[in-house]
């Protein structure tokens, strides 16, 4: 009989990794800092604390992602995808012209006569400075808040983001995190075939090529889908336990009148008046929208295995993006002139200190030994 040969070597010796600090942070606290970055982007035109907000999370991705994962390698595509959004933001106010009234002149083109139902639409014509400064800062906002939520998606594990909801949210968060998951194995995919063309000596450039590369990619794509489903399947995908009617009609009505508190309730605050109602209303809200997935997760049979803890770095991960969030929103309220400056007359953009102390305090997580792989 053949000996089986025994394990040697560093691996053996070491010994298995301890799974708390090989998973990292929670992958909620991820998202709740983006969004807090994200919030703060909404609240400001200021290029300067716009640049400040992308810089901020793509040094915190460069420092707390883990490498070597589908999902990391996107936040590359969500920056150029940001680039596309401020060109063709440009390339509208060139042909359709700005709102903005301007008085420095660049080129005049050739303005099409429309029609009379098309009043306040124009093609061509004057293209001035202070037009395309404000298309460039409205662009550059959106810009900021794609490099945020793309922050997001390549710090935080989207499978381990799903085994976090609720029950009652488990077969919608399916479907979202399926549709997370798409974006970075399309960028895994066009990157491997893209390296399988050079090695082979053909070009890279041109429709041919892009044909070649698409329909691998749009292959794979459908046989992963055939994999997932058959793989739900197989786990009892979409099994639910009997719950009495009363239970569910009053899941239904706390998770719908939470969700609507705290729509109203983030919208009071974030407005210029309504604060003195807005903080309430949001924790009622909350309060019941809890409640509603407390009573729905009776529904889900399924159990979790290891499932993520809500450390002390989730908590501080989550509590810099928040107060990003609400440090903007303060200084919005307070002076509104240097997070959103006028137009015209066309002056050079400025760096306010508070905000942009405000802003410096999303880079916490960078700094945390639990954050970093």
């Amino acid at each position: 009989m053949r000996r089986r040969p025994e394990r040697t070597g560093q691996a053996g010796a070491a010994g298995p990794r301890p799974a708390g600090r090989a998973r990292g942070p929670h992958a909620g606290a991820w998202w709740l800092w983006a969004l807090g970055l994200s919030t703060a982007a909404s609240r400001t035109t200021n290029p300067a604390l716009l640049a400040l907000l992308a810089a901020v999370a793509g040094y915190v991705v460069a420092v707390c992602r883990v490498p070597d994962t589908p999902w990391s390698r996107s936040y590359a595509a969500f920056l150029r995808l940001g680039l596309v959004v401020v060109v063709i933001r440009l390339a509208f106010a060139v042909v359709l012209g700005s709102p903005i009234p301007g008085t420095h002149t660049l080129l005049t083109l050739p303005e099409v006569p429309l029609p009379d139902w098309a009043q306040g639409v124009r093609l061509g014509g004057r293209v001035t400075a202070e037009g395309l400064w404000f298309a460039f800062r409205e662009g550059m906002r959106l810009a900021t808040l794609l490099a945020c939520l793309g922050a997001a998606n390549a710090l935080a594990n989207p499978a381990r983001l799903l085994k976090s909801l609720p029950g009652v949210l488990y077969e919608a968060g399916v479907a979202v995190v399926v549709a997370m998951t798409f974006a970075p194995h399309l960028v895994a995919d066009v990157r491997r075939l893209r390296t399988a063309r050079r090695l082979r000596g053909r070009t890279e450039k041109g429709v041919r090529a892009l044909l070649e590369v698409g329909l691998p990619v749009l292959e794979g794509a459908l046989e992963r889908s055939v994999a997932l489903a058959a793989a739900m399947d197989a786990r009892g995908y979409g099994r639910t336990a009997a719950v009495p009617p009363a239970v569910r009609r009053a899941t239904a009505a706390l998770t719908l009148g939470g969700l609507l508190g705290l729509c109203a309730g983030t919208y009071a605050l974030l407005a210029a008046t309504g604060a003195a109602y807005g903080l309430p209303l949001l924790l009622a809200g909350l309060a019941a929208a809890v409640a509603g997935l407390r009573l729905g997760g009776r529904r889900s049979v399924r159990t979790r295995y290891r499932p993520d803890r809500w450390d002390a770095t989730a908590w501080l991960i989550t509590a810099s993006g928040v107060a990003v969030a609400a440090l903007t929103i303060w200084a919005a309220a307070a002076s509104p002139a240097g997070l959103d400056p006028p137009v015209v007359p066309l002056t050079a953009p400025s760096l306010p200190l508070w905000p942009a102390a405000a802003v410096l305090l999303g880079l916490l997580p960078a700094h945390l030994k639990g954050a970093r792989p």
